[in-house]
């Protein structure tokens, strides 16, 4: 009989993959509408070299990206509230914005969760040291999928058998507070800085109101003033969950992020500098 198969490697479904698949479960719940935009950010991204080339700063384009979520957050604070039970909504003051950060384990780069607490009381400046220091920031595999910062309560859940796990999910699902605390209360997620990725990123799974995908930066051609000009242009996914947020208070929260990212909202005082 001929081998079919051929030449093959397995390895073990790791416990940080396995984590992730739960947390991304728990998106199959919620009714989840999408809007998809491009944003101009060739004003933004000069901005940034500018700065870069008059102080040495080098500020962080997904940094600068999360404060002007997080702006945006606090001027419509119904994308900044979970449900509580069966009965309640929670909005918090608190916008916490949970990024995805590359660690180091072993040479290696993994993927982990960081959480930017109070990212709309914070600078950009403030914003790229912090993700700069949790780039730099090693791990081992039991902190894998939050970070080294993790509280007992965490440590506990990470290693738990599946079954716990399961159940605290369903116990968080029903508890604004507990995630809040332990996963923030929305998140921002890019892979246009990968390589040269160009493309769209969909937000699926997550267990946040408001969850923004950052996607490729393409050139096109755009009409400014009767106009055709070459600008830069940023793929964005904005995913809501339905149950908190309809559709037009949506709109006008992708109007006001595009507006501040055109604008170049926390850059100027940089540059200026």
């Amino acid at each position: 009989m001929n081998d079919r198969i051929g030449e093959y490697a397995s390895k073990k479904f790791s416990k940080d993959r396995k984590n992730i698949s739960l947390i991304l479960e728990q998106g199959k719940r919620r009714h989840v509408i999408h809007a998809l935009i491009e944003v101009d950010v060739t004003e933004g991204r000069k901005m940034i070299r500018a700065i870069k080339d008059k102080t040495g700063k080098k500020i962080s384009f997904t940094g600068w990206l999360v404060k002007c979520v997080a702006q945006t957050v606090s001027e419509y604070p119904e994308f900044n509230t979970f449900r509580h039970g069966r009965s309640k909504m929670v909005t918090f003051r608190d916008v916490d914005v949970a990024i995805p950060v590359e660690r180091t384990m072993d040479g290696k780069p993994y993927p982990t969760v960081h959480i930017l607490r109070k990212a709309n009381e914070k600078s950009v400046e403030d914003i790229t040291e912090e993700i700069r220091a949790a780039q730099r920031e090693p791990i081992s595999p039991d902190k894998q999928v939050l970070g080294e910062s993790l509280t007992r309560f965490e440590r506990f859940a990470i290693g738990a058998p599946m079954w716990i796990k399961k159940l605290l999910s369903w116990i968080f699902r029903n508890n604004a507070f507990l995630r809040k605390k332990h996963f923030g209360t929305c998140s921002v997620t890019t892979i246009g800085t990968v390589g040269n990725f160009q493309g769209w990123n969909i937000a699926i799974g997550g267990n946040y109101t408001l969850q923004v995908a950052i996607g490729g930066i393409t050139k096109k051609p755009v009409v400014i003033d009767d106009k055709i000009v070459i600008r830069e242009l940023l793929s964005m996914n904005t995913a809501v969950d339905h149950d908190i947020v309809d559709g037009a208070p949506m709109a006008r929260f992708t109007v006001r992020l595009r507006e501040l990212v055109g604008e170049c909202y926390g850059l100027k005082d940089l540059a200026r500098q």
